[in-house]
């Protein structure tokens, strides 16, 4: 009888850490979904106001026709992007793009005059800076995810209920690796 009982406990034991993994597991990997979500609301801020820029640009730099196609282009690259590598190399795209568009801007002293360009472009930079803690965020949660499924035990259970790994939000453009230059 004895025997029989702890048998049971041991059982007993067993099941109640497997649960305990399991929903540790789900817990991170709902975390990364909401860390994602979170860059997602701040992408599409960030599409959205392209449009009323490129809007509000078009009138002053009849010349730079090609920036104006390839932001849009890149703009619907990343809207229709389903993964997070793809969406990360297209967000890399359009960031690139945005970033010939300001150095352009420069040429058009109207337009760096213009209070609707410059009220869009704040929004945009200050947009811009929070997809930054948004990716920052979302990575830390899949560095977390990634590894509970791989370190032991939790390895076990997760390889039971199939967690798979979550991919990184990596910035894929060099020159948004690069140091800003500060020259004064």
């Amino acid at each position: 009888m004895t025997g029989l009982i702890i048998v049971l406990v041991l059982i007993a034991v067993v099941v109640l850490f497997v649960i305990s993994m399991y929903n540790s597991l789900i817990q991170l990997r709902n975390r990364v979904k909401n860390a994602w979500s979170q860059i997602d609301v701040q992408l599409k801020r960030r599409h959205d106001l392209i449009p009323n820029l490129l809007e509000t640009v078009k009138g002053y730099m009849k010349h730079e026709r090609e920036i104006m196609e390839n932001i849009t282009k890149y703009r619907s690259q990343a809207m229709d992007a389903s993964t997070v590598g793809e969406k990360a190399q297209a967000e890399g795209l359009l960031s690139g793009a945005l970033g010939q568009l300001r150095v352009q801007v420069e040429n058009y002293p109207d337009l760096k005059a213009n209070q609707n360009f410059l009220a869009l472009q704040e929004e945009l930079t200050s947009t811009e800076n929070k997809i930054s803690f948004a990716r920052q965020s979302y990575n830390d949660q899949v560095l977390f995810y990634n590894n509970k499924i791989q370190m032991f035990p939790s390895n076990i259970i997760a390889g039971m209920f199939k967690f798979l790994q979550e991919e990184f939000f990596q910035v894929e453009d060099a020159k948004e690796r690069e140091v800003p230059k500060v020259s004064f």
